[in-house]
């Protein structure tokens, strides 16, 4: 928000419980500035200002225990699943009371990238328990089941694969799989679940808690400029894009930097940066997207040659064929250049999201909420936009088993997975309204 920073807490800098904000009179729990106070604070890092939520480590830990604080002083049933993940039900017990197909389900994750910013995943699951407190202010009585869900470990910053918790319980990550991820230290997934109290040998699809949910709706802030350039606060999504991530291994021969002939090297750093500038070149031929974001090197010295470099590439493209040509493209481009350096070359694709396109029933049920509800204040109705999105989602993850949509929030800069990443308090009320909109329609009827 203007002159402030992103996840500093504050009236005047973020999300606010403002008079007349959505979750500040009548609410059975926190307003949604105190819950945004309370929630900033964890695992931010003191020097770079952004957030290091991973999955199963302290700070994750302190989200989990604010996630329940905040279920149970609504008076909602909590639970914790098989995978870790967090819900807060309204009119049942746990997923077990709830027919097939009746639950209505809002929320997102609150773990973050590296350095994260305040807004992308917790901004869903705080909007999520104020659309809830709107409801009850607004007297609306659900009529189906309604839960909040804290998905565990969405983002992929500690085990290197995004929304395992989601991906399990869909069960398009295997068992065996997600007992094979570690993280950068070697600790593997489940000694890092049994550390933080969760039994490993639990984990797994869970199709009957799925089966449950009638319809799931995510709000999350925009990761780009769409709504800010049509100038409208909240957007609903259409799709996906296609996207993964691909492991380059590029091996060549460790020797002295000071006494090692340019032309006697095998330096994989060059095959490594020439692979990086190809990305680049076609994606932006392509009208894609194509990032090299991490990156290790072995031995890591300063004065020596290395042995090995390893970089993840991300790419994501509109469609399935662009995206194939772009990885293609960087593939024999890595190649090439390996040939010419002495170097081998090896891809090792990580992880990967074919395209995701929201069920139109729907997101057109959304729309026509949304727009019923704006006939009814002032300034009447507004096209709500649909926009497409680059970046994954634990919504999408679930699409292929359980009715899904999204709703975006207006992100001034575009800028993402940062600190400087932020949203104005009047977009986010704007949220939360459009959210306990969407819900009043869904399940109190």
């Amino acid at each position: 928000m203007p002159g402030t920073s992103a996840g500093a807490p504050g009236r005047s800098g973020n999300p606010a419980g403002a008079a007349g904000a959505p979750g500040s009179a009548g609410a059975a729990g926190p307003s949604f500035h105190e819950m945004w106070r309370d929630l900033a604070p964890i695992g931010r890092h003191s020097g770079t200002g952004g957030y290091r939520r991973f999955a199963w480590t302290g700070a994750d830990a302190d989200c989990r225990a604010w996630f329940e604080a905040q279920a149970r002083a609504r008076g909602l049933a909590y639970e914790q699943d098989r995978n870790g993940n967090q819900w807060a039900w309204l009119g049942a017990t746990s997923a077990a009371d709830v027919a097939p197909g009746e639950a209505v389900v809002t929320g997102s994750h609150l773990d973050s990238v590296p350095d994260g910013g305040a807004f992308d995943g917790p901004l869903g699951v705080v909007s999520s328990f104020a659309a809830l407190d709107e409801l009850r202010r607004r007297g609306a009585e659900p009529a189906k089941p309604l839960a909040i869900v804290n998905f565990g470990d969405e983002e992929g910053a500690r085990f290197g694969l995004a929304c395992v918790g989601s991906r399990l319980s869909a069960g398009q990550l295997t068992v065996e799989a997600a007992h094979e991820l570690r993280d950068g230290d070697g600790v593997t997934l489940p000694q890092a679940m049994e550390r933080a109290g969760h039994d490993p040998d639990a984990i797994g699809p869970d199709p009957d808690r799925l089966a449950r949910i009638g319809a799931f709706v995510e709000l999350h802030v925009e990761q780009g400029r769409a709504l800010d350039l049509t100038g409208d606060p909240v957007g609903i999504a259409s799709a996906i894009w296609p996207h993964g991530r691909w492991r380059f291994d590029f091996h060549g021969e460790a020797n002295h930097a000071g006494t090692t002939r340019l032309a006697d090297r095998r330096d994989p750093m060059l095959t490594y940066a020439a692979t990086v500038l190809a990305a680049r070149e076609n994606a932006e031929l392509a009208g894609a997207l194509a990032t090299f974001g991490k990156i290790s090197v072995e031995p890591n010295g300063v004065n020596a040659i290395p042995s090995m470099v390893r970089g993840w590439l991300d790419s994501r493209a509109a469609d399935q064929e662009t995206l194939d040509t772009v990885v293609a493209a960087v593939e024999r481009a890595a190649a090439e250049r390996g040939a010419r350096d002495g170097v081998d070359v090896r891809v090792t694709r990580e992880s990967f999201t074919p395209v995701i396109e929201f069920g139109h029933a729907l997101r057109d049920e959304l729309a026509k909420i949304l727009t019923h509800a704006a006939d009814r204040r002032p300034g009447g109705a507004r096209e709500v936009p649909v926009l497409g999105t680059g970046a994954g989602h634990d919504a999408g993850i679930l699409s292929a088993t359980v009715p899904t949509a999204m709703l975006f929030v207006r992100n001034p800069t575009g800028v993402s997975h940062s600190p400087a990443e932020r949203a104005a308090e009047d977009d986010c009320i704007a949220g939360v309204t459009a959210l306990a909109d969407v819900l009043e329609g869904l399940a109190c009827r």
